[in-house]
């Protein structure tokens, strides 16, 4: 991975819009939640998601990037999506709120990030976590839980 090119400012907007359509991703499955039930917050966005991305297929008409086919688990990665929906559609309509959903679904990212290059889970490299990657996920552990607890809503 060290032949890879530093990021553009395009990769940085890119990972922030994508943070922002997760907020409102769980935003918008947790007011589902309150109409239905944990199981339909999850079933509405992934059967919307399935349509849109069958549309873009449709217009985009995208190629492989390779024709060998990927690990079998690799298509597991809607039942994550699955889990994770139901879990921000829960926690999202409780005292948490949306921001401290989110900062501690960032926490939980950054922990099995941290773990998962370790044990160079998923075809990863192996990769020992640094001192800088244990202070960041501090200061996010910090922030969240100030977040939590001495936010406006506290």
């Amino acid at each position: 991975m060290s032949d890879m090119p530093p990021p553009r400012f395009y990769h940085f907007a890119a990972a922030v819009a994508a943070g922002g359509l997760i907020t409102l991703m769980v935003q918008f499955n947790g007011i589902l939640a309150i109409y239905g039930s944990l199981l339909f917050a999850s079933w509405i966005p992934h059967l919307t998601g399935t349509c849109a991305a069958l549309i873009m297929l449709a217009v985009l008409r995208p190629r492989r990037a390779a024709m060998a086919r990927p690990p079998i688990w690799t298509y597991l990665g809607g039942v994550s999506g699955a889990f994770t929906v139901m879990l921000t559609s829960f926690t999202v309509n409780t005292a948490l709120a949306l921001s401290g959903t989110i900062a501690l679904g960032l926490v939980g990212q950054m922990i099995f990030s941290l773990f998962a290059d370790m044990r160079g889970l998923f075809g990863l490299p192996k990769r020992l976590p640094g001192r800088q990657e244990y202070k960041s996920l501090a200061l996010i552990i910090a922030g969240s839980m100030i977040l939590i607890f001495f936010g406006r809503g506290a």
